[in-house]
């Protein structure tokens, strides 16, 4: 029997984060478990040149507290190319829901992120993820190709609900 690994459909990213340290080490791990990252920005301005200029990116990973302005201003010109965004942050605004995929929450255990990238992954495909980290929301599917909002129960099965607000 031959093992092959899964093809990924999410395999370019753009990483905007102005905490340089967090940027190194997201950058560093992304590139170690081969992922391209198309550009690491830690301004609104240089994220959305980087989306306008038509690059190939398949998810936006976004901090939502930036120098020059909000991740949420980010993930808004993503969205308007079909680009997903997860936000990595602190702190998820209930306006973060309207225009990302979900929000890993910081401080996050570095599986978190890749479990979270497959997640979303899972979740375009129409799967349920098999596992989320306890770190991650992922939200409503109500806005087309969006990952449906999946959350983990006390027992830590997985369940399904469109309805907003909920968890």
């Amino acid at each position: 029997m031959i093992f092959r690994k899964r093809k990924r459909s999410i395999i370019r990213l753009l990483l905007v984060e102005d905490e340089p340290l967090v940027a190194f080490d997201t950058e560093h791990l992304l590139s170690e478990q081969d992922f391209e990252i198309v550009a690491t920005v830690d301004r609104v301005s240089d994220a959305v040149a980087t989306l306008q200029a038509g690059h190939d990116i398949h998810l936006v990973l976004v901090d939502v507290r930036l120098a020059d302005g909000s991740g949420i201003d980010v993930a808004r010109a993503a969205g308007e190319r079909g680009i997903p965004s997860l936000f990595v942050t602190g702190d998820c605004p209930p306006e973060a829901e309207l225009v990302g995929v979900g929000c890993l929450y910081k401080p996050f255990e570095q599986r978190d992120l890749l479990q979270s990238i497959k997640a979303i992954e899972a979740s375009r495909a129409g799967k349920v993820p098999r596992r989320l980290p306890d770190a991650l929301r992922l939200f409503s599917a109500d806005r087309g190709n969006e990952a449906p909002r999946v959350s983990q129960t006390p027992d830590a099965t997985i369940q399904q609900s469109s309805v907003p607000g909920r968890e």
